[in-house]
């Protein structure tokens, strides 16, 4: 009768031990699953670009284009295209 409930005792160790294991997986796997997601999405907002007026990076898909150089806004794209106005006509 000892020997039947030590098996009892080792093999419920067991069982909570496997579950508490099996637990342990399905949380890292979740985890990794969020990880992943969150990389997604912030591949989505597209590649970085820095801006020709204050060096600040945006997304490209935010920036604005203007012969060859990213803004991050008209109006520094206007400051900008300003001062290189001037340094032309020298």
């Amino acid at each position: 009768m000892n020997l039947l409930i030590i098996r009892l005792i080792i093999f419920a160790v067991l069982f909570f031990a496997g579950l508490k294991l099996y637990r342990m997986y399905r949380e890292w796997k979740l985890d990794r699953e969020e990880l992943l997601e969150s990389d997604e999405t912030r591949r989505e907002g597209g590649q970085m670009v820095r801006c020709s007026w204050c060096k600040v990076h945006v997304p490209e898909s935010d920036a604005l284009r203007e012969q060859g150089e990213w803004f991050c806004s008209s109006a520094h794209r206007d400051r900008y295209l300003q001062e290189q106005k001037p340094e032309e006509k020298e």
